[in-house]
């Protein structure tokens, strides 16, 4: 195994983010997805990290076991709020002394009902625990990047400088799932006119449930185009066939981005595995299924 920016180096990737599980019963289909993910050959799986840090213990574990299974590299989610620079630099150490050579570095966000109560934490933006990442030892760092900017930034070309800054750093980036495809080429041309050609890896989000994507796109201010709305509007009602449009969908999106010549895709499974592995299959990156 190798530092997930070698392994970039070497041509396209195809990666995995999975949640860690909330429940045993959870926790036992993870285990039984995770052989037809490993058929994909992913370069690597990211591990989220939870809202201030709310998985922190089984964030870990997940990334030990993955690591530890050694059929892809293992990448770890990290973020500031509501954590001291100590606390930080003690998990780092930690995922050092099992193995763990990639992070991926987040200013991260507050729970849902956290009503504003939680610390901001020592480190106040994402740039600062990329360097610490760096300074505790020799990690592959990749950051989050948002095609159409990140919602809590004052207007997009501050959005892009501050990308930049972090990517000056950092090894490589993974965006917030999108849609259109311009969003992106716009993204790595800006960065590019700022003199940054570091690999910035496109995220896919296969639509499986109307109300989970819509309420990530708000979360994440990613826009969902009037296209793919209608699409799936016009079987909202039949679960099957949202899960087999979002699948087509994701398909064309990385039918396009491959003929762009992208370093590879990201695909934000929400631990379903199957859609992920059907838009692969499509794209004939992995033996189709039986």
């Amino acid at each position: 195994m190798a530092p997930i920016g070698e392994l970039l180096a070497r041509g396209r990737s195809i990666s995995i983010e999975l949640w860690p599980p909330r429940t045993p019963e959870a926790g036992r289909r993870l285990s039984e997805s995770l052989p037809r993910l490993y058929e994909l050959r992913p370069t690597f799986a990211s591990i989220t990290y939870g809202a201030a840090g709310s998985t922190r213990e089984r964030t870990h574990e997940l990334v030990v076991e993955i690591h530890n299974q050694g059929r892809t590299e293992a990448m770890a989610h990290l973020s500031c709020l509501s954590h001291t620079r100590a606390e930080l630099e003690s998990i780092l150490v930690s995922y050092h002394q099992a193995g763990i050579e990639n992070v991926l570095a987040l200013m991260g966000d507050p729970p849902l009902h956290s009503n504003g109560e939680l610390s901001q934490g020592e480190l106040r933006h994402a740039i600062d625990l990329v360097e610490l990442a760096k300074q505790t030892a020799p990690f592959c760092v990749a950051v989050a990047a948002h095609p159409e900017g990140h919602p809590a930034s004052p207007d997009l070309e501050s959005d892009r400088r501050y990308l930049a800054e972090k990517l000056a750093v950092a090894d490589f980036a993974i965006t917030q799932f999108f849609f259109d495809v311009d969003d992106y080429v716009k993204l790595v041309e800006d960065l590019a006119d700022l003199g940054i050609t570091k690999p910035v890896i496109p995220g896919i989000m296969p639509i499986t449930n109307v109300r989970t994507v819509a309420k990530m796109a708000e979360l994440s201010g990613a826009a969902i185009p009037p296209d793919v709305v209608d699409r799936i509007d016009r079987v909202a009602d039949d679960p099957e066939s949202v899960r087999a449009v979002g699948i087509e969908i994701a398909t064309e999106l990385c039918d396009t981005l491959e003929s762009l010549g992208v370093p590879g895709f990201h695909f934000y499974t929400m631990n379903q595995v199957s859609a992920t592995v059907a838009v692969c299959e499509n794209l004939d990156l992995v033996p189709r299924s039986a």
